[in-house]
């Protein structure tokens, strides 16, 4: 059973940084795409950043673009959202999801797109 655990988030500094992770479990992280989608109050979700599962391909939404890093360690199976220079408006939910992509090069940023989700952790950047 593909399972997705969140962790990493609390409050923080605007101008502070925070480190999200995803920690799966039931399936290798190698053959799976990854992505990491934020949902504010009132707000539709939003797709943030991406990983594929072969090739290193990355996206990242123009919101978060040279402030947000993602990484995996497949070893760990473990993807990773380092967050840096966060903003009050970063402040949301933020979840993973997974597909299986069979090692391509694919990543999406679409919440349809996904078919497993992490329960999410709150991010608040406040001061």
């Amino acid at each position: 059973q593909v399972q997705l655990v969140e962790s990493g988030g609390g409050l923080v500094q605007p101008g502070g940084s925070l480190r999200l992770s995803c920690a799966g479990s039931g399936f290798t992280l190698d053959y799976y795409a990854i992505g990491w989608f934020r949902q504010a109050p009132g707000k539709e979700r939003e797709g943030v950043s991406c990983s594929s599962s072969s090739d290193g391909t990355t996206y990242y939404a123009d919101s978060v673009k040279g402030r947000f890093t993602i990484s995996r360690d497949n070893a760990k199976n473990t993807v990773y959202l380092q967050m840096n220079s966060l903003k009050p408006e970063d402040t949301a939910v933020y979840y993973c999801a997974t597909l299986r992509t069979y090692g391509s090069s694919w990543c999406g940023v679409h919440s349809y797109q996904y078919t497993y989700w992490g329960q999410g952790t709150q991010v608040t950047v406040s001061s």
